[in-house]
């Protein structure tokens, strides 16, 4: 890897300029009132914000500039077509750059540049568009005028203006005019109906370059003179070093500097494993303080003890306690779910360079907005002298959202007075908290003579990932929103329920997975609605298809899930179908698993059938790509995600332990998108939650054995 300063994308000042060496462009930005307030003063400007940019060159180029992160969702080809579709641009000139970090590009749901929550495209489906439609508006507007003829009586088509008699005037050809027009205010949005881009199965724009590698990931940023840091990391969440070897690490060839900073002990080297070598060299000591015994059982009894005395109440109707009392048939389940770890192939890392008065970052995150304004209190700096620039990310699923990494990179430069890479191996992500909460939920369910639900009561446990966060606090009313979510709001159709949540905090710190809450809380709904339908002995699909009589979207993905899937249908000998249906982030999922159980007890899964309802549809190619990789993750959680502890300290350290689905394993996964007119719904989460429930009820269908506690455990279904 040769040595280069990289040129991250130009700032806002830059566009605003668009002219010089470059030639003339037409540069088009757009403000909204931002929906919710901001979490960070530091990156308040107002009650409005400028929050995407356009910028047309005399080449004809179209060069659309994204404000998200693209982990791998998508977006930087999903927001170009949003601005090309009203722009009526030739998809073949457009390019798309990552954007600096600015207010400028603020997520009108966060109030902050950030990417997370599945949002992009809820946020900027409209925006996006108006940016496009403004920009073709001046186009028309300058054609119109160079020929002297009225603007409606001009078309748009491939990246010209056609006028009467076939007149063509590229776009390239415009700009320098349009330029001159005013930004329409309230830009005229195209009917759905005569939509050319959005809805088309579109290739992704970023493929190229990570094929061909000119693409810069967060690991390859470098600047001359820099140094590679690894740290030795606390093992727990709170601990601290008692002692460390320096003279050891130092003495490791190519290491120049060791540095206490609060989150544990960095080796600085000129180079990686002269840095980690170092690192390992230290020998740290570690006081682990009250979390010295933590285990995976003194967990499981925390959980249990909160959710026995859950009193923060999420969600009642009518009277469960009565209703349960009155049921024909009574049951109840406790379930269960570990700490998990995101495991981003790609390491956490960073490059910081504290220098005259500011800082420089070139990471990998999630969260550009609070990062500047975090980075510039530790580095004592102005906010406005702090850039971030955004690299492509080699996977997020929420971890990159969090700043630790960056916070470290910058202190590491400040003291060291040079430009840090800090680097995390695998082991130190396993080990550095920032886990899915471990949770449990006890059921107790009501049914009556003829099998209908009466009752459903829940009381959830778990720590809380409001109070861990750092920019939010939980409600007086003592519920975490992530904790319940999925479950105070499930759709099923039962007039008593009742949903209470108890917060634990044996110790690591917890932090946003991929579909948060939704992917523990569809588990533990969906496996007990199974356990109700088979205590009514009634057939699992046609059970939840009754309760969900008043829910056309859920019901609508259930039942094509089922019909496509075959439900009802003979399956191949050893096979059983599983079903479950989520909503998350806007959009509706069912899934449909086919599975096998070896004599050994191990579950395959051979076949999972995705029906999805997310509005109006952008990328369906993306979309597809997304529920398959959605139910990758899932099942890797389902059949082997587990962080666990043992005398205070994480278990698990790579993927031979923490292990992640094999390509021998992966089921064939089939997508049905259902067609719709609602509004754009998040993509990059709710193909998560459906999966493992769906997987289990299958493996209950097949064995009948209950799986209540994930990962799943093959010893139980041994016995089978």
């Amino acid at each position: 890897m040769t040595a280069s300063i990289l040129h991250p994308a130009p700032s806002r000042r830059d566009f605003l300029k668009a002219g010089g060496a470059t030639g003339a462009a037409l540069v088009v930005s757009f403000a909204l009132p931002l929906g919710t307030p901001r979490v960070l003063a530091a990156t308040a400007q107002g009650a409005f914000a400028p929050n995407a940019f356009l910028r047309i060159t005399p080449d004809n180029r179209v060069t659309v500039v994204c404000g998200s992160s693209e982990m791998g969702q998508g977006v930087l080809t999903a927001i170009p077509m949003l601005v090309a579709e009203e722009l009526d641009a030739d998809w073949k000139l457009v390019r798309v750059e990552q954007a600096p970090s600015d207010t400028a590009f603020n997520n009108p749901v966060f109030g902050m540049q950030a990417t997370g929550g599945s949002t992009t495209i809820r946020a900027f489906y409209t925006p996006m568009r108006q940016a496009g439609a403004a920009a073709r508006e001046m186009l028309v507007a300058a054609a119109a005028q160079q020929w002297g003829v009225p603007a409606a009586s001009l078309k748009t088509s491939a990246s010209h203006v056609i006028g009467p008699k076939g007149k063509r005037l590229s776009y390239g050809q415009l700009v320098e005019a349009a330029a001159k027009e005013p930004v329409p205010k309230d830009p005229t949005l195209k009917k759905n109906a005569d939509f050319k881009i959005i809805g088309q199965r579109t290739r992704r724009l970023d493929t190229p370059g990570k094929l061909n590698g000119s693409t810069l990931f967060g690991i390859d940023a470098q600047v001359p003179g820099m140094l590679v840091a690894v740290m030795a990391r606390a093992p727990v969440h709170g601990a601290k070093p008692l002692k460390f070897d320096e003279a050891a690490a130092r003495a490791v060839k190519g290491v120049q500097a060791v540095i206490a900073i609060p989150g544990g002990v960095a080796v600085l080297a000129g180079g990686y494993y002269a840095a980690r070598q170092g690192r390992d060299a230290l020998k740290v000591q570690w006081d682990l303080g009250a979390h010295a015994d933590l285990s995976s059982a003194k967990i499981k009894q925390a959980l249990n003890a909160a959710a026995d005395a859950a009193g923060a109440v999420a969600k009642t109707s009518g009277d469960t306690d009565a209703a349960l009392s009155a049921a024909a048939t009574r049951l109840s389940a406790t379930y269960e779910v570990p700490y998990l770890a995101h495991a981003t192939m790609e390491p956490l890392n960073c490059l910081a360079w504290v220098k005259d008065g500011g800082v420089e970052i070139w990471a990998g995150t999630q969260s550009q907005g609070p990062a500047a304004g975090i980075i510039a209190n530790v580095a004592g700096v102005p906010v406005a002298n702090v850039k971030v620039n955004t690299m492509m990310l080699g996977g997020g699923f929420g971890r990159r959202f969090a700043p630790d990494f960056m916070i470290d990179a910058t202190l590491l430069s400040k003291i060291s007075g040079k430009p840090v890479k800090l680097i995390y191996t695998r082991e130190d992500d396993m080990a550095a908290g920032f886990y899915r909460p471990a949770s449990l939920v006890k059921f107790e369910g009501g049914l009556d003579a003829k099998g209908q639900p009466t009752a459903l009561k829940a009381r959830v446990a778990s720590p809380s990932i409001m109070a861990g966060s750092g920019f939010m606090k939980i409600p007086d009313n003592g519920v975490d929103s992530f904790a319940v979510e999925g479950l105070a709001d499930q759709p099923y159709g039962i007039a008593n329920q009742h949903v209470a949540y108890g917060r634990a905090e044996p110790g690591p710190q917890v932090w946003f997975w991929r579909s948060v809450g939704h992917s523990q809380n569809a588990f533990f709904i969906e496996s007990f609605i199974d356990e109700m339908a088979a205590a009514a002995k009634a057939d699992p699909y046609q059970f939840r298809a009754k309760l969900l009589k008043d829910q056309p979207r859920e019901l609508g993905v259930l039942k094509a899930a089922a019909q496509k899937a075959g439900w009802g249908k003979p399956l191949p000998k050893g096979r059983y179908r599983g079903i479950a249906v989520a909503e998350s982030f806007g959009s509706f999922v069912a899934q449909v698993a086919e599975v096998s159980v070896a004599k050994d007890g191990t579950p395959r899964v051979h076949r999972v059938v995705a029906a999805v309802d997310c509005g109006l549809t952008v990328n369906p190619l993306t979309i597809e790509r997304q529920v398959e990789s959605a139910i990758v993750y899932g099942l890797s959680a389902a059949l082997y995600g587990q962080i666990s502890y043992k005398d205070g300290v994480v278990e698990q350290g790579n993927f031979h332990n923490y292990p992640v689905l094999r390509i021998s394993e992966m089921p064939k996964v089939e997508v049905h998108i259902l067609p719709s007119q609602e509004a754009p719904g998040g993509m990059g989460e709710p193909g998560t939650p459906p999966i493992a429930p769906a997987v289990c009820n299958a493996i209950f269908a097949a064995t009948g054995v209950r799986v209540r506690s994930l990962p799943i455990d093959t010893r139980a279904l041994t016995k089978a």
